[in-house]
Order: C-alpha cells, then sequence, then structure tokens
C-alpha cells in the first residue's frame, strides 16, 4: 500500500489547496492542487503531494508547483503535475516533468453515424479496427518508414506523414501546434531509441492506451459543441497513444545524462527523480531537440493510426471515411515541455511549461487557436474509462490566469495496474462491460483487466473541479461503445 501524504493542505476555496512553501526547506513557490472535498480525500492516500511540494524547489520556477484533479503519483512529477519555469531566471527543464511516454495524447474524430446505423455493426467494426490497427507490446506497424524518411518525420511532425498520402489537409490545423516542434533535433537521438521507433509509427502500444468509438451522448455548450461538428446521437472516435519505445528511450537516456548536471550548476534537489538542467544550457538544449523529435514522433503515430481508423470505417460501413464525416475535431498533448508566452509581473515572458498527464486549454481569442475555435477556446480532451464517460471541454480565461493554460488529461488512476489485476480475479471484466453496452478487445492477457473502471477516478468528478474553477468548460459527454487495447 502506498505511504498517505501527511503534510500541510490548506484550502483556499471550492476548488483549490495551498501545500504552503515553508513546508519544506528550499520551496521557492508554493504548491497548488485542485480537487474537491471527495477528490482531495483520494489525493492524500498517496505521497503525490510531496512530489507538488519537491517541484517547487526547481530553479525558475514561476508562481506555483502546480496539480490537476487526476493527480497521483509519477515519476519526479506527479501525474497531472504543471510547473514553468523562466530561462531568463535560471530556469531548467526536467525529464521527469513530461514523463516517458513523451507527447503521449488524444485526438478526436467526429463522424456522422447515427448510433443506431452503428450498433448492428459494431463487433464487426471493433474486430476490423483490431485487425488494421497494430496493438500490443513492441507490435510493430504495417506502414514502413525508412530510416531517411524517419529522420524526416521526427523533424516535420504529422505534416510530413500527411503530405505523404496518410490524412487530409485540415488534419494538420486541428492539431496542437500544428502537430510540430520546430526546434526538433533527431540527431541527438541514440541508435537505441531510433531502433525502438523504427516499426512502431503507427501502431497503438499496449497500457493505457487505446481507440475508442463512443456516443456523443449529452451536449452542454451547443455553439461550442457545432463549432466542432459534435451532434448529439452520432458517434465519433478517440485514439489515445504517444510516442512508443522510442520516447521511453529519449527519457531513459536522458535522465542518465542529466545525472550529474544538477550538481555540476550548483542545483539542490530533494528527489533524484527530478534531474534537470537549465533551460539555456547545452544540456537543457540538448534534452528539449531530443523530446521535440519524439514529440513529433507521436504525433506522426496519432496522424497514421487515424489513417488506418478511417481505412477501418470504409471498409465496416462500405462508404470512403470522407463521406462518413471522419474529421480531426482536435489533438492534444498530454505529455510535453514547450517554450510559451504568459504575463509573468505585468510583462510577456517566454517561459519553458511542463505538462506532465496535463493538457493545454488555451482560451478563446488565443493567437495558436484555428480560426474555428477562435471564438469559444480550445477542444480540452479527456478520457475517462472504458465502462464511464469521456468529456469534451473547451479552454477558457482563468487556465491563462491560474494553470498556465493547463487542464486535466483525464479521470486519474485510482489503483495501481497490479492492484487492478488483483480486484479483477475471477471476474470477466469483458462480459461486465458487454453489460454496460460495450465491446471491448485487447491483445494482452491483462489488458482489459488492469484498465477496468473500477482502477480510476469518476472523470465527472474531475472535470467539475476544473468548470467550477473557470479553468475549462463543459461542451459534451462521449459514452464508450467499442473499444480495442493492447
Amino acid at each position: 500500500m502506498p505511504e498517505p501524504y501527511t503534510g500541510p493542505l490548506e484550502r483556499i476555496d471550492e476548488t483549490r489547496w495551498r501545500i504552503p512553501k515553508s513546508y519544506k526547506e528550499g520551496m521557492r513557490v508554493d504548491g497548488i492542487i485542485y480537487a474537491d472535498d471527495i477528490l482531495i480525500e483520494a489525493v492524500k492516500q498517496d505521497k503525490s503531494p510531496d512530489q507538488v511540494a519537491n517541484v517547487a524547489h526547481l530553479p525558475g520556477i514561476v508562481k506555483h508547483s502546480l496539480a490537476m484533479p487526476d493527480i497521483h503519483w509519477g515519476y519526479g512529477f506527479c501525474i497531472g503535475g504543471v510547473a514553468a519555469t523562466d530561462p531568463k531566471q535560471g530556469g531548467v527543464i526536467s525529464p521527469g516533468g513530461v514523463g516517458y511516454d513523451i507527447n503521449c495524447g488524444v485526438r478526436l474524430l467526429s463522424t456522422n453515424i447515427r448510433l443506431e446505423d452503428a450498433q448492428p455493426r459494431m463487433e464487426r467494426l471493433v474486430e476490423t479496427l483490431f485487425k488494421t490497427v497494430p496493438c500490443g507490446v513492441g507490435r510493430g506497424g504495417i506502414i514502413k518508414f525508412g530510416k531517411k524518411e524517419l529522420r524526416r518525420l521526427m523533424t516535420d511532425g504529422s505534416p510530413y506523414v500527411v503530405n505523404n498520402g496518410y490524412g487530409w489537409d485540415g488534419d494538420i490545423e486541428a492539431t496542437e501546434a500544428g502537430g510540430c516542434i520546430n526546434d526538433a533535433r533527431p540527431d541527438f537521438l541514440s541508435n537505441r531509441a531510433l531502433e525502438r521507433g523504427f516499426d512502431q509509427c503507427g501502431t497503438l502500444g499496449s497500457g493505457n492506451h487505446f481507440i475508442e468509438v463512443q456516443l456523443i451522448e449529452h451536449i452542454d455548450n451547443p455553439q461550442a459543441a457545432k463549432a466542432m461538428g459534435l451532434t448529439e446521437g452520432n458517434i465519433s472516435v478517440m485514439i489515445h497513444s504517444g510516442s512508443r519505445g522510442l520516447g521511453y528511450q529519449v527519457c531513459d537516456d536522458a535522465i542518465k545524462e542529466l545525472r550529474n548536471i544538477p550538481r555540476k550548476y550548483g542545483i539542490d534537489l530533494p528527489d533524484k527523480q527530478l534531474v534537470c538542467a537549465p533551460v539555456e544550457s547545452p544540456e537543457g538544449q540538448r534534452y528539449l531537440g531530443a523530446m521535440g523529435a519524439a514529440a513529433n514522433y507521436a504525433w506522426a503515430n496519432r496522424q497514421v493510426l487515424t489513417h488506418l481508423t478511417r481505412q477501418a470505417f470504409a471498409e465496416v460501413f462500405g462508404q470512403p471515411s470522407e463521406r462518413l464525416g471522419m474529421s480531426l475535431i482536435y489533438d492534444v498533448a498530454h505529455n510535453i515541455a514547450k517554450m510559451e508566452p504568459y504575463d509573468v509581473g505585468g510583462k510577456q515572458t517566454e517561459l519553458c511549461v511542463h505538462r506532465k498527464g496535463a493538457t493545454r486549454a488555451f482560451p478563446p481569442g488565443h493567437p495558436e487557436l484555428p480560426d474555428r475555435y477562435k471564438s469559444i477556446g480550445q477542444p480540452v480532451l479527456v478520457p475517462g474509462d472504458m465502462g464511464r464517460s469521456s468529456y469534451v471541454l473547451v479552454g477558457r480565461p482563468g487556465a491563462m490566469e491560474h494553470t498556465f493554460g493547463s487542464c486535466c488529461h483525464g479521470a486519474g488512476r485510482r489503483l495501481s495496474r497490479g492492484a487492478a489485476i488483483r480486484a479483477a480475479k475471477g471476474r470477466s471484466i469483458r462480459r461486465e462491460l458487454l453489460d454496460r453496452g460495450v465491446i471491448a478487445k485487447a491483445r494482452g492477457r491483462t489488458g482489459l483487466d488492469e484498465e477496468q473502471p473500477d482502477a480510476y477516478k469518476d472523470v465527472l468528478q474531475v472535470v467539475d473541479v476544473l468548470h467550477a474553477a473557470d479553468i475549462s468548460h463543459r461542451v459534451a459527454r462521449l459514452r464508450p461503445v467499442g473499444v480495442i487495447k493492447g
């Protein structure tokens, strides 16, 4: 059992709790956790609040060390952690603030298919998706890229694969950052990272990654839903994957390479998992370049997965995916660090924003948004679990003021994978999901067990906290009807 948190938590208001910087010597800012009365009790069951306090020690950290309501224990940073550092004030970049699955993220596709038309074909659709999309540990992709192509892919991101026939022009505009970090440096990757990524672009992977067919069950914000192309009663498709073994290796390599760098720059850390380097140092720039290459790989991966998903739908429904209305609504990254401008003391300052199990949530009018979303704010995609619901939100001005334009990324785990597998003993999770109206298929023996609904918090509680805090507002509720996993 994890040890509970016993440190201070001071209530600020209905949605925020403070860990004062007096809690630990060396904290430069307070920690802030977003949670309600129920969620905060779950938060206290492990040491993730201590990780929020530890992040507050990082040089150059601005305003607060933050955690979203889906917070749980992670490597260095908690999952759900957000922190921004100022490079001009010695601000650092920490691989633990990005995570091992660099640019793990989610994208959502619309369709014009009504549920009543999809249900008779749902079993075949799930089987076809499972056959078409490579999933599971170590599974290689159907679409192969040579070594030279792989480097171009990591330099140019999803536009490279779209321009090679694996997507539509509108896909690029509907992807965060246009699907490409411009300063990516594939030449900074180790041979091992390149080997692991060689045949995995266009693969789903395992763990919590999925492709989910969902019913648009309820609309909260008709104006925003209309702008996104969400229609109540239609089905949509959510795709969740990241940078696969390549991203894992980039993170693993960086943690080893940076092991002694804090000492070189006179940085004292309360946890060795927070290894870091000043953003403007050669070591910091090297990690950012490698991370950018892995992030671009992840965007390309989700783009190819989109192409394969459209193929599967076209096969099952006997129509081109264009006629099925399978447009990309949006794609957001969950594990990334990016340079973004924010107001700090009345001055626009370029900050290095770490989002570890957190997603971007820019408000209406933000210059990075596509024109069709300028009036409503950025779509924010929050997966729940296989048996309940996921949510589409939009970013609000409060995100820019309080959370560096950030929001939660999911429901957040309540049980570890091992605990979830033990809890599933003697049960058929597949049968339980079927009783809820969800057809699920997984390649791994324990895939459904470790991702069962009981393993996660109630996503509605999580999104309600950020709705109440004016960080992001609810647009639509999506109920799963078909799922494939690794």
